[in-house]
C-alpha cells in the first residue's frame, strides 16, 4: 500500500519528506519496527512512542505518524504529524486491513461486569444459529473455531483488525468483543464500525488508571456516544448509569430488565441448583445459569439477538442449550460432600453478586467459606470494600494473594482487612495454594467454598513473573478430585 492512500484519512497537521514510500506493514512498538513499517509514535502510561522514533528508522521503517516532530529529522524518513498518534493508529489500521468491521456485524459490549459472558453468549447462540462468529473476550480470541489465547480484554487496533480480517476471510457474518474502558480512552476501538453496543452496569472498578468514577463513567459512556445513527445501543436500565449511557448517542435505543418496564423485560420464576427458569418477554425458557446477575446477561443476550434479527423461538430455544464461560461459577462437587465454586469476581459487585447467589441456594444449610485477594498495582480503593463484603456475607473469608505484581502481598492484605475487628469469621493466609488447601480442610459436608477472583486465569503474577497458577486445579488437588469425570458447571 502506498502511503498517499493513508494520508488522507491522517488528517496530518503537517508533513516532512516524500510521500512516495510503500508500506508492507504498520506498528507503534520500535523494538518489532522493520522495514515497510509505518510506525506510530504514540505516548502510553509506561513510555511515549516519540522516544523510539530513530529506533524505528533504523530498522528500515520508511515513514513516522507523531504527535511531535523531532528536533532533527531524517531526511530518507516521511514525518507526518497529527493531533492523536494512538487515534489514528486505530483509523490507519482498519484502512490497511480493508476496514473489516463495515464487512461484519460487530456488537461491542461494555460495562464492569459481564461483558464476558455477554460476548461469549452471543457467540455462542449464533454459532448455535448456524452462522460463523468471531469473539474477542477476556477469556480467549475466537476466529470461528480456532482458539487464540487472549492478551487484553480488547487488544491493540492493529491486532483487532488484523482478526477482524481473518474473521471476514474466513466467512464470519459476525464479531462480539469485550470492549474495556481502557481501550476505549487508549483508541484501540478508534476506525471501528460497530453495528451495536451493550451496556450491562458500572460499579467500583479500574480507579488506579481514571481516578474518578465520574471519569470511568466518562469513558464508558464515549463508547455509545460514537456509535453511527444505523446502530444499536442496548442498556440495562435497572443500572442506576444505564440511560446515562445513551444521553448523547445517535443509535437507537433499546433497554433490558428485571425490575423496571424495559424493551426486553425479565423474571425469574424459579431459582434452583440445576439452573433457573426465566420469563424473558411473556415467554418461559429454562436455563442453566444461576443468580440474578446471570438473568441480566441473558436478557441483554436475547435483547441483542432479537435486535440482530433472531427469532424470538428460535433465540429462546438456543438459549435452554447455552453453559456458562470458563471461570464463572465453575462448580465442583466433592466425595466430601462440599460444592467448590471457583468465580472470576474481582470487583465488589461481582463478589456480592456471587456471594447473594450461593446464600440463596444453601438457603441457610451448610456453611459459605470464601477464599479471596485483591490484585495489586490495581484500584486500591476496592480492597476494603471487597473484604467487608466476604466477611459480611461468608461464615468464614480467608484473604489472600491474588496477583500481588509489584507490591507486597502482605500490605495489600493488611489494606484489606484496615479496620476490621478480630473475628473467628476471617483469617489471612498469604499463599494462594494454602489458602485454598485449609478452606478445604475446614470445609464440611453441605457446606459452600467459593474461590474468587482468578476464576479463568491459569497463573499468578508476581513482580514481573508469571507462574502457573490454576484455581480449578487447586480445588481439584485439595479435595484428590481428578481432572475429568467429577466437575459440574452449571
Amino acid at each position: 500500500m502506498k502511503i498517499e492512500q493513508l494520508l488522507s484519512i491522517l488528517a496530518p497537521l503537517r508533513t516532512i519528506g516524500s510521500s512516495d514510500a510503500e508500506i508492507t506493514s504498520i506498528g507503534f512498538d520500535s523494538r518489532t519496527a522493520e522495514a515497510g513499517q509505518l510506525f506510530f509514535a504514540a505516548r502510553g502510561s509506561a513510555s511515549d512512542g516519540h522516544d523510539y522514533i530513530d529506533a524505528a528508522i533504523a530498522k528500515g521503517a520508511p515513514a513516522i505518524v507523531c504527535e511531535q516532530l523531532p528536533e532533527h529529522t531524517d531526511p530518507h524518513a516521511l514525518y507526518i504529524q497529527v493531533a492523536d498518534s494512538s487515534a489514528a493508529l486505530g483509523v490507519a489500521a482498519s484502512e490497511f486491513y480493508g476496514r473489516p468491521s463495515e464487512k461484519l456485524r460487530l456488537v461491542g459490549v461494555t460495562g464492569t461486569n459481564g461483558k464476558t459472558t455477554t460476548a461469549t453468549l452471543l457467540y455462542d447462540l449464533f454459532r448455535s444459529l448456524g452462522y460463523k462468529a468471531g469473539l474477542i473476550s477476556t477469556v480467549v480470541y475466537r476466529i470461528d473455531t480456532e482458539e487464540r489465547p487472549s492478551t487484553h480484554t480488547t487488544p491493540d487496533s492493529v491486532r483487532l483488525n488484523a482478526m477482524l480480517a481473518e474473521m471476514v476471510e474466513r466467512g464470519c457474518d459476525y464479531c462480539f468483543m469485550e470492549v474495556s474502558s481502557h481501550s476505549i480512552v487508549q483508541e484501540r476501538i478508534a476506525g471501528l464500525h460497530f453495528t451495536g453496543g451493550i451496556f450491562t452496569n458500572i460499579t467500583h472498578d479500574h480507579l488506579d488508571y481514571h481516578k474518578t468514577f465520574a471519569e470511568y463513567i466518562k469513558a464508558k459512556k464515549r463508547f455509545f456516544d460514537e456509535l453511527p445513527a444505523e446502530a444499536f445501543a442496548l442498556v440495562n436500565s435497572d443500572d442506576r448509569n444505564g440511560l446515562v449511557m445513551t444521553q448523547n448517542t445517535r443509535a437507537r435505543v433499546s433497554t433490558y430488565a428485571l425490575q423496571r418496564f424495559a424493551d426486553f423485560r425479565c423474571r425469574i420464576l424459579e431459582n434452583t441448583p440445576e439452573g433457573m427458569l426465566l420469563d424473558e418477554n411473556g415467554q418461559q425458557v429454562w436455563t442453566r445459569f444461576l443468580g440474578k446477575f446471570n438473568a441480566y446477561n441473558l436478557t441483554a443476550v436475547y435483547g441483542a439477538a432479537r435486535l440482530l434479527g433472531a427469532g424470538e423461538e428460535e433465540t429462546l430455544r438456543t438459549l435452554s442449550t447455552l453453559t456458562p464461560v470458563n471461570g464463572r461459577f465453575d462448580t465442583f462437587h466433592t466425595p466430601t460432600g462440599v460444592t467448590a465454586i471457583v468465580d472470576y469476581a474481582h470487583t465488589p459487585d461481582a463478589l456480592r453478586n456471587v456471594i447473594d447467589t450461593i446464600n440463596e441456594l444453601r438457603d441457610g444449610a451448610g456453611r459459605l467459606i470464601v477464599v479471596v485477594g485483591c490484585g495489586g498495582d490495581r484500584d486500591r480503593t476496592k480492597r476494603p470494600v471487597m473484604a467487608q463484603i466476604a466477611v459480611e456475607g461468608a461464615d468464614l473469608a480467608i484473604f489472600t494473594s491474588d496477583n500481588p505484581r509489584h507490591e507486597d502481598p502482605d500490605a495489600i492484605l493488611a489494606e484489606m482487612t484496615a479496620g476490621m475487628v478480630a473475628s473467628t469469621r476471617w483469617l489471612c493466609i498469604t499463599d494462594r495454594r494454602q489458602a485454598i488447601r485449609t478452606a478445604a480442610i475446614l470445609a464440611q459436608k453441605g457446606d459452600y467454598l467459593l474461590i474468587a477472583g482468578k476464576g479463568h486465569e491459569t497463573y499468578q503474577i508476581v513482580g514481573d513473573v508469571r507462574s502457573h497458577f490454576d484455581d480449578k486445579e487447586e480445588v481439584r488437588n485439595a479435595f484428590g478430585l481428578t481432572a475429568g469425570g467429577q466437575t459440574t458447571k452449571i
